[in-house]
């Protein structure tokens, strides 16, 4: 069936080279310029466009995900389909990962396989707790929709924060995919301004419960002080053995921001690279300095990219209250 594969791929994704070419101006027109004149993160799109298709090669089961990007003004399944068709035609005739999406050895991980890697980190680190919580709270939610990925046997109360406009449009975009959303606390928060607990507390979020903080693909956008103010504040207003999971990058990720490219797409849509960790040696003791240096204590750690000369470009992160 390999063989198979390969006479079949080959041809198909000759054939397909100016239809993937259409399906990235088409994705990319979405995501950067109507996010833009929505006010929303094309960040945010990248994300859900990879979990869209980690769900239909069948690397995660996450039918909300797919029904969401499906009324999302600001991505288009039609594009994702011109690039990826190739490749999934010869997934499903060799059941083999090919190319992209693919799931790196620990520690081989490159840039491409970042939202990938980190989805499948994250996941594994959150199901390892979930029956040991009783509050999730998603800071910064974007497009996220592990609150309606299925039946919720331990009853977690799910509190999602996120901007006023960014809220307003993901509950839109929810109601029309008919996904049900009534279990879970919508808190709209400005986070330079609002005080985050003081609003969950008024939404019921109960600081004597244990409580699983997800913070994923914010950091790198904050300054070290808005970091380090996040990390003071759950470790000040969580209970004991309470979890913050977020994602950490080295500051040579935050150094390819300045070249020209990616300066201009990150200017056009005014997002800036803020924080980073030096990770290129002892990481592990940096990495644990800082954790520790706010009164969190280290939990698990996933390192990607770990194998490179370099070092790792990123951390998944644990901490603990």
């Amino acid at each position: 069936m390999r063989l198979l594969s390969f006479l079949v791929y080959i041809p198909l994704q000759i054939a397909f080279i100016p239809l993937a070419i259409v399906g990235v101006v088409l994705v990319a027109y979405r995501q950067m310029i109507v996010s833009k004149k929505m006010g929303i993160s094309q960040t945010a799109i990248e994300v859900i466009n990879g979990r869209w298709t980690m769900h239909v090669f069948g690397l995660r089961n996450d039918v909300a995900t797919a029904n969401l990007a499906a009324k999302l003004p600001n991505t288009s399944i039609f594009g994702l389909w011109l690039v990826i068709f190739p490749l999934w035609v010869k997934y499903k005739i060799s059941g083999e990962l090919f190319l992209y999406p693919r799931i790196a050895d620990s520690g081989a991980e490159n840039l491409s396989d970042l939202f990938i890697a980190r989805t499948l980190y994250f996941d594994r680190i959150i199901e390892s707790a979930i029956g040991t919580i009783d509050q999730f709270v998603l800071m910064g939610a974007g497009y996220d929709t592990r609150a309606y990925r299925g039946e919720n046997p331990h009853q977690i109360t799910f509190f999602e924060l996120d901007q006023p406009d960014v809220q307003a449009h993901k509950l839109e975009a929810l109601a029309n995919a008919n996904i049900s959303c009534d279990h879970v606390h919508f808190i709209s928060v400005d986070f330079t301004r609002d005080d985050v607990f003081e609003k969950l507390a008024e939404a019921g979020y109960d600081p004597a419960k244990k409580t699983l903080f997800l913070w994923e693909g914010v950091t790198l956008y904050l300054s070290e002080a808005e970091v380090r103010k996040t990390m003071r504040s759950v470790s000040s207003h969580a209970c004991k053995n309470s979890i913050l999971l977020t994602d950490i990058y080295a500051n040579r990720v935050l150094n390819i921001a300045k070249s020209a490219v990616v300066k201009q797409v990150m200017d056009y849509t005014n997002e800036g690279l803020g924080f980073g960790l030096d990770l290129n040696t002892s990481w592990k003791d940096v990495l644990s300095r800082f954790v520790e240096s706010e009164s969190l204590s280290l939990g698990e750690a996933i390192f990607m990219g770990s194998d490179s000369d370099s070092g790792p470009f990123m951390v998944v992160v644990e901490m603990r209250c």
